[in-house]
């Protein structure tokens, strides 16, 4: 079998217990093992500052050097106001920048959005996919994945409660590795 694939998963929320981390931790039990997901923290990056690229905070050159090294990125994030959490969209400017150094160009990417609510946070999802297309981020187009009352999905361990909703998500994985595979064979 072939090294697996470096995937960051970046999670929107910065809670330690909020459902779309425990979302994305599923997710990853979920994955098959052509993927090798590990979870990468943004709530520590401070604020985007173009000042700040001179010299830059040792959190960002760590952030940018480990997506960067990534053979694709998983977003999975609440919805904030019709759109995504401030961290996340931190995460992306921080990744962006230096102007012509961006670590997103061409890494395939997918989203799940995630929420209490019965649209799982489809604003967000669709906020997220503008900023990847500027980015020039490929995102997996199908299947979408907006997943809705998040709160009563999980039992007390973390497990997906639901079995439709188990192989959906399993299927979305299994997805998103033929959606990486197909990207990098473009190159």
């Amino acid at each position: 079998m072939d090294k697996p694939m470096n995937v960051c998963v970046l999670v929107g929320s910065l809670r330690k217990a909020s459902f779309n981390r425990t979302l994305a931790n599923a997710l990853i039990s979920l994955a098959p093992s052509s993927l090798k997901l590990e979870i990468v923290e943004i709530g520590q990056l401070p604020l985007y500052n173009e000042d700040l690229d001179i010299d830059p905070p040792a959190d960002w050159t760590a952030f940018r050097q480990r997506v960067k090294g990534a053979d694709a990125v998983l977003f999975v994030t609440p919805e904030y106001n019709r759109s995504v959490p401030a961290a996340l969209k931190n995460a992306l400017d921080v990744g962006s920048r230096p102007y012509g150094s961006s670590v997103w160009d061409r890494k395939p990417g997918a989203i799940v959005s995630g929420s209490p609510g019965a649209i799982g946070a489809f604003g967000a999802n669709h906020h997220l996919r503008q900023s990847l297309v500027f980015l020039n981020v490929p995102a997996m187009q199908q299947p979408e994945a907006y997943v809705g009352r998040l709160d009563k999905l999980f039992d007390e361990h973390g497990n997906i409660a639901s079995e439709g909703t188990g192989k959906f998500l399993q299927g979305f994985m299994q997805a998103f590795a033929s959606w990486i595979e197909a990207v990098r064979s473009r190159e």
